[in-house]
């Protein structure tokens, strides 16, 4: 069963993605799963640190990106919002090029805060990253 409170597809969430963060790193949503939301990002000048590995912050941009969208697609939007709390990250393989995967799974969905899971994944499925977001739950202002 679903988890979310409204349907929708990857393609209505890149249109979503004009003139953000999201947009410049190159981070597209590819799947919206009935408790997960996947997206990818390309390593490449945009997302690489000078010694050309990947960067750490790259990899949280996309987690906190899948995470924070997957909080939204859980919540009344006509009556709530969602705002970040935290984000860590471990970062346990070096990439240097190639396409990364992110997975967010929810670890907690409460009234007012939500636990989100970000598995990163490289082309040959090894892990890249592993992230957490708590995410607050809020009354809309007005």
């Amino acid at each position: 069963m679903a988890i979310w409170k409204r349907h929708t597809t990857p393609e209505e969430l890149n249109a979503g993605r004009s003139n953000t963060l999201a947009e410049s790193l190159g981070i597209a949503f590819t799947e919206v799963g009935d408790d997960y939301l996947r997206g990818t990002m390309p390593v490449d000048c945009r997302t690489k640190q000078p010694a050309g590995l990947l960067h750490g912050g790259a990899s949280v941009a996309l987690a906190e990106t899948l995470g924070s969208v997957a909080a939204w697609l859980c919540i009344d939007t006509m009556r709530e919002r969602c705002v970040g709390l935290e984000i860590n990250a471990n970062h346990v393989r070096a990439i240097r090029e190639g396409i990364v995967t992110g997975t967010a799974y929810p670890a907690h969905i409460g009234r007012s805060t939500h636990v989100w899971l970000i598995d990163i994944r490289d082309e040959a499925q090894r892990m890249v990253a592993l992230s957490r977001l708590t995410v607050a739950v809020l009354p809309k202002a007005g």
